[in-house]
Formats: structure tokens, sequence, C-alpha cells
């Protein structure tokens, strides 16, 4: 099962995250995440989620970043993630062109990468 599988209830998020069930509903509300709905109302969150919603809450309760702030946040974080596709697919396609030659590109596109999973952890 992948992590964008839907298995957790409102209920069984909440405890997971410590966070009222009212504080989920109105992150939903304001977009920051979007759980999947099953029957067309009962909330379904995916470990994806769960991630998500635990660095809202590391944001805001430990940090002091206030929901606009989150907002932006995640948004740039989509913004870099969309950004390093691309350019990991140009240096793919730069690659397939050029050959051998682009060994300095490699080792950009490897640097790429490591900055990329020190941003995530």
């Amino acid at each position: 099962m992948d992590n964008n599988s839907p298995k957790y209830m409102i209920s069984i998020a909440s405890e997971i995250l410590n966070l009222h069930p009212q504080t989920l509903r109105q992150y939903e509300r304001l977009g920051l995440v979007v759980p999947c709905r099953v029957d067309g109302k009962n909330r379904l969150y995916s470990e994806n989620d769960i991630e998500k919603l635990q660095f809202i809450k590391t944001l805001t309760q430990k940090q002091g970043v206030n929901l606009a702030g989150v907002e932006i946040i995640l948004n740039m974080q989509e913004q870099i993630t969309l950004l390093n596709k691309k350019i990991l697919q140009i240096g793919t396609n730069i690659q397939s062109k050029y050959g051998e030659d682009m060994s300095i590109m490699d080792k950009n596109t490897n640097n790429i990468q490591t900055i990329k999973i020190e941003r995530e952890k």
C-alpha cells in the first residue's frame, strides 16, 4: 500500500496527531490538506496527509507560524518540488542528447538530489 492510500478516519487522525478533529476540519476548509472523501461525507487521511498535518502542527505550535504563513510555506514547498523535477528532467534530456561528456551535469544532478533529501529531513 502506498502513502497516498486513504486509511485513517478523522477520529484516528486526530488521535495520531493529538489535534482536535475541528482543527483538521479547519485545515481542510483552508485547503492546507485535502483528505479523501468516502461516500461523499466521511474523511479518510493517508500517511502523506498525516505527515503534512504533522508538519503544519510543527510550524504552528513550535515555530509560531500563523495559518497564512503555513499556506505560503506549503505552496513554496510544492513549487520547489516541481522545479526540482523540471531540473532533473532537463538534466536527463541533456544527458541523453550529449552523452558521456556530461560528467559535470551528473555532479550537479547529484548535488540537487542531496539538497532535496536534506530539505525533506
